[in-house]
C-alpha cells in the first residue's frame, strides 16, 4: 500500500504545480495586455497601413475606430494673435542673455498650453497669390509699422493705402536686391550653372534675397529669431518665401552637417569672431565641403568704410583680419571679394583638417568621433570643427550633380540611412508620383496659385516635395528627431527641410514649430499619429496645425482608418471642414482625410 501511494502523491505534486504555473503564466498575461493591447493596436495598423497594393483580407480582425467625445475648442485672446509657443517673449524673462540664448526655443510645459484657435489680425484678408506676394502683401494681415518707419530710408518695406510693397532694399542693397545679386553671382559664377542650389540666410531681414533668388533656381530658407517688433519671419512666409524662426547661440540649428549649398549674412550683426568662433563653427557644419560663405558689410568694406558704422577704420581692419584668421583655421578659403561683398569657400579636400588633427594646440581643435555631425535637435554647440566624412566623397559641391539632375540621382549620404538605397529611393520617387497625381484629384487647387506655402510634417527622403517640383510650392521637409536621419539626403537632393519633433524632448509636451501663425497654406502628413500617437495627445498636434496653418488653408492626412473619426471629431471642433477620401488604391486600412480651416474673426473683433 505504502509503494501504490507513493506515485499518487508525486503526480498530484505534478499536477498542482503545473496548475499553480498555468495561473501565473495567466496573469502575467493579462497584466500584459492591460498595458499593451493600446501599443499592439498600434502596432498592428502600422504593418496593415503600409499595405497599399492589395484590399485587405475580409478574414482580417477588424480594431473598432477610435473614438473621442465631441469637443468645441474656444477662441484665444487677441493678444495670442502672433503666439510662438516655443519663443515666446512673455517668457523671456525666465531665461539668460548670455549670448541671446532667451531668444531660442523654450516650450512651454503641458500645464501652460493653451487649448484655444488663435484668431486673425481684426480685417485679415486671403494672402495675395504668388509670385506677386513676393512684391506686396496686406497691411491687415501683418499689421506692424516698425520696419516701416526704422527702415523707411533703406527701403526695406513701404506701406502704401492698405498694402506693404517690398521694394528690394536693404542695409546692404542700395540699388536694390536684384543689383546686389547680380554682383554676387560675378563672384560665385556657381549660381548660374546649377551648381548652388540650396542656400541659408542668417539674419534675413524680410527675406528680399532669398526671394530674389528663386527666380534663379536656388532654394533659400530665411533666418531670423522671434523679437517683438520686426517680425521678419512672418513677413517672408506671408509674401511666399521659405522662411524659419531661429537664430545661432547655444544650441546647433536644426539642419544635419554639409547641407547648404551657400550661406549668407547682409549685415546681420552676429559676433562672429566673439566666444571663440563658435558661430562660424557651426556655419562651417551646415555648409557642404565646397560651399560658399558669403558676408557683406562690416567689416569687409572697411576701406570704403560705409557710412554709419560708428567705428574706426582701424578698428575695422583689425577685426576683418582675426575673422580672416579665424576662417583660415576651420578650412575656409578667400575665394573672391569685391567692394562690399566677400566670399570664402569650404575646403573639400582634408590635408586641411588632418594638419588641425595632428595639431594638438591647434584652436579650433578637430572634433573627435564621439561628437554626432548631424545631432542638431537641442544639441549645444560645439567648439570644434566638423571634418568631412571621408567615406562620403561626392556629397561636395562639384562632386554632387548640379540642379535638377540632382533630384533624381540617389545621394551617396542614402547609403547611412539604414535600409537606404537607390533603388528604394526611385520606388519612394515613383509612389510619391502616383499619390500626388491622386492628391491633386482630391484637392484641385494643389498645383495652383491657391496654394504656395506647404509642409510635409514627417517626410522620409522628401518624394512628396519633389513630385510637386514643377508647381508654385516650395516644401519644408520636416524629419522627426526621432526617425532615421534622411534629412541629409533631402538636402543632397536640392530639396530644404529641418529637424522638427512634434511630440517633444519628454512625454506629452507636444511641441510646436518654429513659425508663426498662419503661414502654411497646406500641411501634410503621412501616418503621423500611427507612428507617434502614443506619445502626445492627438489633439495638441492638431491644435499645432491649426495655429500654423492660414484661414482658407488645407490639411492633406494620410492615415490610419483606425484614427479617421477621431480626427474628424476634433478637426470639426476647431471649425474645419473635412471629408473621407479614398486613397489610390482604395484599401480599407488606410484613408485620407481633406480639411480646409475657415475664416473666422473673433467674437471680440468688428470685422
Amino acid at each position: 500500500m505504502k509503494n501504490g501511494k507513493q506515485p499518487e502523491k508525486g503526480s498530484s505534486r505534478i499536477l498542482s504545480l503545473t496548475v499553480l504555473f498555468i495561473a501565473l503564466c495567466g496573469f502575467s498575461f493579462y497584466l500584459g495586455g492591460m498595458f499593451c493591447s493600446e501599443r499592439d493596436k498600434i502596432e498592428a495598423k502600422d504593418v496593415t497601413s503600409t499595405t497599399t497594393k492589395a484590399v485587405a483580407s475580409p478574414k482580417e480582425p477588424t480594431v473598432s475606430a477610435l473614438q473621442i467625445k465631441s469637443v468645441s475648442f474656444p477662441e484665444c485672446g487677441s493678444d495670442l494673435q502672433d503666439y510662438t509657443p516655443c519663443t515666446d517673449p512673455k517668457r523671456w524673462k525666465r531665461y539668460g542673455v548670455h549670448r541671446l540664448s532667451f531668444l531660442e526655443r523654450h516650450c512651454p510645459p503641458v500645464h501652460e498650453k493653451s487649448e484655444c484657435l488663435i484668431p486673425p489680425p481684426d480685417g485679415y484678408k486671403p494672402p495675395i497669390r504668388w509670385p506677386k506676394s513676393r512684391d506686396q502683401c496686406w497691411y491687415k494681415n501683418v499689421p506692424y509699422d516698425w520696419i516701416n518707419k526704422q527702415k523707411s530710408n533703406q527701403h526695406w518695406l513701404k506701406k502704401e493705402g492698405d498694402k506693404f510693397h517690398f521694394p528690394g532694399g536693404g542695409t546692404m542693397f542700395p540699388r536694390g536686391v536684384s543689383h546686389y545679386v547680380d554682383q554676387m553671382q560675378d563672384l560665385i559664377p556657381e549660381m548660374k550653372d546649377g551648381t548652388v542650389r540650396t542656400a541659408i540666410d542668417t539674419g534675413c531681414g524680410v527675406a528680399s534675397w532669398g526671394g530674389d533668388l528663386l527666380d534663379r533656381g536656388i532654394l533659400t530658407i530665411s533666418l531670423a529669431p522671434r523679437d517683438n517688433h520686426e517680425a521678419q519671419v512672418q513677413f517672408a512666409l506671408e509674401r511666399g518665401i521659405p522662411a524659419i524662426l531661429g537664430i545661432i547661440s547655444t544650441q546647433r540649428l536644426p539642419f544635419p552637417s554639409n547641407s547648404f549649398d551657400m550661406a549668407h549674412c547682409s549685415r546681420c550683426l552676429i559676433p562672429w569672431t566673439e566666444f571663440g568662433g563658435i558661430y562660424l563653427l557651426e556655419v562651417h557644419r551646415i555648409v557642404r565641403p565646397g560651399g560658399f560663405w558669403v558676408l557683406s558689410g562690416p567689416p569687409v568694406n572697411y576701406k570704403r568704410r560705409w557710412r554709419g558704422w560708428n567705428t574706426t577704420m582701424e578698428d575695422q581692419k583689425s577685426d576683418y583680419d582675426k575673422l580672416q584668421s579665424l576662417l583660415t583655421s576651420m578650412c575656409f578659403k578667400k575665394y573672391a571679394q569685391k567692394d562690399d561683398i566677400a566670399v570664402w569657400q569650404k575646403l573639400s579636400d582634408k590635408s586641411c583638417y588632418d594638419k588641425i588633427a595632428k595639431n594638438m594646440e591647434a584652436y579650433p581643435p578637430k572634433c573627435d568621433d564621439s561628437i554626432e555631425p548631424d545631432s542638431a535637435w537641442y544639441t549645444p554647440l560645439r567648439p570644434c570643427v566638423v571634418a568631412p566624412t571621408p567615406k562620403v566623397k561626392k556629397s561636395g559641391l562639384g562632386s554632387i550633380p548640379k540642379w535638377p539632375e540632382r533630384l533624381n540621382v540617389a545621394p551617396e549620404r542614402i547609403s547611412d540611412v539604414h535600409g537606404g538605397s537607390a533603388s528604394g529611393l526611385k520606388h519612394d520617387d515613383g509612389k510619391w508620383k502616383n499619390r500626388v497625381k491622386h492628391y491633386k484629384k482630391v484637392l484641385p487647387a494643389l498645383g495652383t496659385d491657391k496654394i504656395r506655402n506647404v509642409m510635409d510634417m514627417n517626410t522620409v527622403y522628401g518624394g512628396f516635395a519633389a513630385a510637386l517640383v514643377q508647381d508654385p510650392v516650395w516644401v519644408m521637409n520636416v524629419v522627426s528627431s526621432y526617425s532615421a536621419n534622411t534629412l541629409p539626403v533631402v538636402f543632397d537632393r536640392g530639396l530644404i527641410g529641418t529637424y522638427h519633433d512634434w511630440y517633444g524632448e519628454s512625454l506629452f509636451t507636444c511641441e510646436a514649430f518654429s513659425t508663426y501663425p498662419r503661414t502654411y497654406d497646406l500641411l501634410h502628413l503621412d501616418s503621423l499619429f500611427t507612428l507617434e500617437s502614443q506619445r502626445c495627445e492627438m489633439k495638441y498636434v492638431l491644435l499645432e496645425m491649426d495655429r500654423i496653418l492660414r484661414p482658407g488653408g488645407y490639411v492633406i492626412m494620410r492615415e490610419s482608418s483606425y484614427f479617421m473619426d477621431a480626427i474628424t471629431t476634433l478637426g470639426k471642433g476647431m471649425r474645419w471642414s473635412c471629408r473621407r477620401e479614398e486613397t489610390e488604391y482604395a484599401v480599407e486600412s488606410e484613408k485620407i482625410l481633406v480639411c480646409q480651416k475657415k475664416l473666422w474673426f473673433s467674437s471680440n473683433q468688428t470685422s
